[in-house]
């Protein structure tokens, strides 16, 4: 439970007795899936499920270079991270923001998909980790394609159909802590969470 201000007002949200919270946020690099899960999860003091291929070294001995370049030619990687990802996420109460969520965990109470234009993407990514605006937009449109294949290849997933899920947000509209209401609002309309 997490006590926060809007408008003035002391808000506390919490989950229903006996009941568990699972939210799965998914989106492309750039649309600010990590940022708005690390905050949604903190708003509901609830844990947020982020395993990556650096988890994963961590577990192997194997370093993140190693595990990348390895990955290129052996599925059984991101198989790995993905399966342990929907693993953690069924134990309990989680926000579950990954590129695959919304499609892989079948539990999800809402799944959001958050979305941007090519050219704020890669702006965003700029922004976080430098370097010059075209060459970082051809390398984002190389890896959704990349990642696009992989996912049909691996799972039958057409990332780019996200027409089921329960909410589609435009992050170039709204700040992350207006995303993480607009989502809050979701859940009190839907009476996953309690307002006290």
């Amino acid at each position: 439970m997490e006590i926060f201000f809007t408008n003035q007002t002391i808000m506390k949200y919490f989950i229903p007795e006996n009941q568990k919270l699972r939210i799965a946020i998914s989106g492309k690099s750039g649309c600010g899936n990590t940022t708005v899960s690390k905050l949604l999860s903190e708003k509901l003091n609830v844990k947020m499920i982020n395993f990556t291929f650096r988890s994963l070294a961590e577990e192997t001995g194997l370093t993140l270079p190693e595990i990348i370049e390895k990955a290129k030619t052996d599925d059984s990687f991101d198989i790995a991270v993905d399966t342990r990802q929907v693993e953690m996420a069924k134990e309990d109460s989680c926000v579950l923001g990954s590129r695959l969520a919304i499609w892989m965990l079948k539990e999800a109470d809402i799944k959001v998909y958050l979305y941007a234009s090519d050219e704020v993407r890669a702006k965003r990514i700029q922004n976080r980790e430098g370097g010059s605006l075209d060459e970082i937009a051809s390398f984002t449109r190389m890896r959704d394609e990349q990642d696009s294949s992989r996912y049909k290849k691996l799972y039958n997933i057409d990332n780019n159909d996200y027409s089921f899920v329960d909410l589609e947000i435009d992050t170039s509209l709204y700040n992350p802590e207006e995303i993480v209401e607009k989502i809050i609002t979701l859940l009190l309309d839907k009476k996953l969470l309690n307002l006290q």
